[in-house]
């Protein structure tokens, strides 16, 4: 079908791919529109040299994967490059697969004012050592987006040594945010 396409460059380590949709076409998605194909054409240019990283689409959403160890270096490039401009950081989420493939999968959603397009960019860490750069230095916003994360996740940031918590009270056990977190049986009454 014309437009509708999914493309992926691989060029990391590991294949953890979260979503099916970004290898696998779906009859029902949409063609990227031409400001998210130029994006998707540049994000291949300005980051081949990158080998940890991996540009692909997954239905309308470009999607960068990125490794830890470059995640400064890349959000950077992506505020301040002419190319991109993503001056603005809407939400940084967690997807526990700590069950499945013990990882913690770390999405930004990144958004260009100026362009008007935006990017998901995932981040995969270990789940017995969760472990990123803090990016708060870039984008302001990541503040209450990090804290919430450690507190309900348990992800550390570093450069962000022990955030006020966000969400719970100081000296809370655990973190409910995981699947693995033990609820109590709850009854309707």
């Amino acid at each position: 079908m014309k437009g509708h396409y999914i493309i992926t460059t691989r060029t990391m380590r590991n294949n953890n791919i979260s979503s099916k949709n970004e290898t696998q076409s779906s009859s029902v998605a949409k063609p990227l529109d031409q400001k998210e194909s130029e994006l998707l054409k540049n994000l291949k240019l300005a980051f081949a040299e990158f080998s940890e990283t991996e540009v692909s689409v997954s239905l309308d959403m470009v999607v960068l994967r990125v490794e830890p160890a470059r995640l400064l270096d890349i959000c950077e490039s992506l505020k301040s490059n002419q190319k991109f401009l993503f001056n603005y950081l809407s939400c940084i989420t967690v997807v526990d697969y700590e069950e499945q493939e013990e990882i913690f999968e770390m999405v930004y959603h990144l958004v260009s004012i100026d362009y008007h397009h935006k990017l998901a960019m995932k981040v995969s860490l270990p789940s017995n050592s969760p472990v990123v750069p803090s990016i708060f230095k870039i984008w302001k916003s990541a503040d209450w987006f990090e804290r919430e994360a450690h507190d309900l996740f348990g992800i550390q940031f570093e450069g962000r040594e022990n955030p006020l918590p966000l969400l719970l009270y100081e000296g809370f056990e655990g973190y409910p945010g995981r699947k693995s977190f033990p609820f109590h049986e709850y009854e309707e009454w």
